[in-house]
């Protein structure tokens, strides 16, 4: 049923008609028109790629992450509708997935493409109160970094760590040394060193690996700053639907 129900071209698949496809397909009402913009507005608020498609791989929802994350060297791309596998040997592994979700209501875990845009993806089927069987498959992207920046930001702010201590904070949450970082920064090692202590007093964790754990166990955040640039943009076209549905083109 759901092939029916896409009418709309590659060079269109914004938010906007992606939103009234799901209405379509899961409310069946007015009422429901308007509970599906209020879902897919909580889910633009996850920074987790998440994506919605049929049985046959056809797309019908992207959240903002992944629409982010769909560029041209991710292992996923969109071939009008219709959600392909970038490399022809991932082309298999892709078809199985969804066909396990859909299908046989399995769920899997799967990785696609090479280092570095290498990329885990669950794969889960998707059931209603009253369907018998999947009505769709749900595909989250793993996260491509540990510790995201806008989670890395606010957590420095809510414990008061100055500027300096928060580029410190970054570092160690991509992994660097602190002889690193202050190689980086043009800093004495000690320098760092003294941040490190500041910043451990300060968020109350004992090492270098609470400290990170706490951070990338923070809830993903999406930068507000997106809904200024555009309320959607499709992943492949440019194509961008404003917060009042006119469709435009970037430059």
């Amino acid at each position: 049923m759901f092939e029916h129900a896409v009418s709309v071209e590659a060079s269109n698949l914004s938010e906007a008609s992606l939103h009234g496809i799901c209405s379509r397909d899961f409310t069946g009402s007015p009422g429901g028109f308007a509970a599906s913009h209020l879902l897919a507005a909580m889910l633009n608020e996850v920074d987790y790629g998440m994506l919605m498609v049929s049985g046959s791989a056809i797309l019908l929802h992207a959240n903002h992450a992944a629409r982010v994350e769909l560029d041209p060297q991710h292992p996923l791309r969109l071939d009008g509708p219709v959600l392909r596998a970038r490399n022809p040997r991932d082309s298999a592994t892709l078809r199985t997935a969804i066909d396990d979700a859909c299908r046989y209501c399995k769920r899997r875990l799967m990785t696609l493409g090479d280092d570095p845009q290498r990329v885990t993806i669950a794969v889960v089927p998707l059931l209603t109160a009253t369907a018998q069987s999947p009505v769709g498959a749900l595909m989250m992207l793993g996260k491509r970094q540990v510790c995201q920046a806008l989670s890395v930001e606010a957590f420095a702010r809510s414990h008061g760590l100055t500027s300096a201590e928060t580029v410190v904070l970054r570092g160690l949450c991509c992994g660097s040394r602190p002889v690193e970082i202050a190689a980086l920064h043009g800093v004495a090692l000690s320098t760092v060193r003294t941040q490190v202590s500041k910043i451990r007093s300060k968020t109350g964790a004992g090492t270098i690996n609470s400290l990170v754990r706490m951070v990338a166990m923070l809830p993903p955040l999406v930068s507000a700053l997106r809904h200024a640039v555009s309320a959607a943009r499709d992943v492949h076209g440019g194509t961008v639907v404003s917060a009042h549905g006119a469709a435009y083109t970037l430059a």
